[in-house]
């Protein structure tokens, strides 16, 4: 049984656990040590029972609990080359626990193939990854500005896809934030907004994606409703109706059962 649970997902701190029999796989450490390990504690795992952690990028959302997390275990950590000096520069002792991920080439962790995909971010080295299973397959892609050609090419087949909805253009463009955080959102290494990802969920559907999760939603450029909406109102001009939700921003979300099954249309 493969199952996907989202710790947290947001522009605050991002964690997902995939599980694959004995094969356990964190994506991404962006909260802390303490949440990560009551997260797994709730599942009946603790950070020893980890196979590895997978790093997208080295934004703080993503690597706050990484420090603490390597104190307390000997889990290696994958990532890309240009992640993985940015990990090594940034957290001391991680070095030696790097597996360097290639791009576009898939590779065994336990009973999962992996493969990683460039995103288009404001880090070098972000990426995307796809994991299949016996059960399945599974889609993550965040932060991005926009799908890039090599997750376009690799993510469409999957069962489930976790997909990056973070903010509403008009509330983003009328907000807050600064002119200049605005422009590094909307640009083409920032964020999805809603639209992208219905336009992308639409994609993912056809080609059979039976269920979807939108993840990283901004808490002040967006709300739940207005992502589901967006997503919902292009799946069903297009005749699909995928299982769609959305992550919790601040704790565990759901399990989620990955399957084969056939996409409801309607």
């Amino acid at each position: 049984m493969t199952t996907l649970h989202t710790l947290a997902s947001g522009s605050s701190g991002n964690a997902l656990l995939l599980s694959c029999g004995d094969t356990r796989l964190l994506v991404d450490a962006g909260i802390s040590c303490r949440r990560i390990a009551a997260g797994l504690r709730a599942l009946g795992l603790s950070p020893d029972d980890l196979t590895a952690v997978l790093i997208t990028h080295t934004h703080t959302d993503h690597i706050a609990g990484l420090q603490t997390l390597l104190k307390h275990t000997e889990i290696p950590i994958a990532a890309t080359a240009q992640t993985g000096r940015g990990l090594a520069y940034r957290l001391a002792g991680v070095e030696d626990r790097l597996l360097d991920v290639p791009l576009c080439s898939p590779f065994s962790l336990g009973c999962c193939t992996v493969t990683a995909f460039p995103t288009s971010h404001d880090a070098p080295g972000s990426c995307g990854f796809r994991f299949d299973t016996e059960d399945g397959s599974v889609g993550v892609l965040t932060d991005t500005g926009y799908v890039t050609d090599e997750a376009a090419g690799i993510l469409p087949g999957v069962n489930l896809a976790v997909l990056e909805a973070n903010h509403d253009i008009e509330t983003l463009r009328s907000g807050p934030y600064p002119c200049y955080l605005k422009q590094r959102i909307l640009g083409s290494q920032g964020h999805l907004s809603n639209e992208d990802a219905a336009r992308f969920a639409v994609t993912l559907a056809e080609a059979g994606a039976s269920e979807l999760i939108l993840a990283h939603l901004s808490r002040e450029n967006n709300t739940p409703a207005m992502a589901r909406n967006a997503v919902e109102t292009a799946l069903s001009a297009a005749g699909l109706a995928p299982a769609l939700c959305v992550a919790p921003r601040d704790c565990m979300g759901e399990a989620h059962l990955v399957t084969r099954r056939s996409v409801c249309r309607k």
